[in-house]
């Protein structure tokens, strides 16, 4: 029978933690089933969209959606370091390891695998939520001004979804609008095509559905050279 002991959300001080009000879309990589209950149910209470990956191929499948992974290492189909290694590949996805791997390798091997902490078990709810806040504390902009992106003539309103294009609204689907929004977030810089399908479309996508949605948002923007084409890499975000 497992040890549904790892982690401990009634520890002396925990029911006084301070819900969030907005949280983030978390991704749990737990096969222990009574580790992921308490896990998903503690971070669902303080006001996380949870979802539940069971094995390596599946967080594989749904990493794509989250705003930060949760990862166990010891997992029945793939060693959680090469999941690790394969979604730090393709996005900076917040990855934090929570897992019975104790020695000090272990935590080097998991932090060199791309995770941005690195918490062992049995752990407090305590900590975990305050590594949690460390860690997109540090991934997310300070000022409220960054809700709104600007490019040229371009305004991208992410709290309410809404783009402008010389003051005038532009009406895009919400896969258009998080394609348009990841481009303009990294003004410049060329975002290679598996990232982009990997971080929009998760594990449901093709190089054609990629294709229609940059040709849909040119046509939006009522410019071709908007988002610009990097032969055998990906795209950026043009003039516009």
């Amino acid at each position: 029978m497992a040890d549904h002991s790892a982690i401990n959300p009634n520890a002396a001080g925990e029911r006084d933690l301070p819900v969030r009000p907005s949280g983030w879309r978390v991704l749990v990589v737990e096969s222990d089933s009574g580790d992921a209950r308490v896990l998903t149910q503690g971070l669902r209470r303080h006001g996380h969209d949870v979802s539940l990956a069971k094995d390596g191929r599946e967080a594989l499948d749904a990493f794509g959606d989250a705003e930060l992974v949760l990862i166990d290492l010891d997992l029945p189909d793939l060693d959680g370091l090469e999941v690790c290694r394969s979604i730090r590949a393709v996005c900076d996805t917040p990855l934090i390891v929570v897992t019975g791997r104790e020695s000090e390798l272990d935590r080097v091997l998991g932090l060199q695998a791309g995770a941005d902490d690195y918490l062992v078990k049995p752990y407090g709810f305590r900590e975990l939520m305050a590594r949690i806040e460390a860690v997109m504390r540090r991934i997310t902009p300070r000022n409220t001004s960054a809700d709104v992106v600007a490019h040229g003539r371009l305004r991208i309103d992410i709290t309410s979804r809404q783009v402008t294009l010389d003051g005038k609204d532009v009406q895009l689907t919400p896969k258009e609008f998080q394609l348009l929004h990841l481009l303009a977030s990294q003004p410049g810089s060329v975002i290679p095509r598996q990232q982009i399908m990997v971080r929009i479309w998760g594990g449901s996508w093709s190089v054609r559905t990629l294709d229609t949605h940059v040709s849909s948002l040119r046509s939006k923007l009522g410019a071709s050279e908007s988002i610009i084409t990097v032969r055998g890499v990906g795209f950026r975000l043009g003039h516009v």
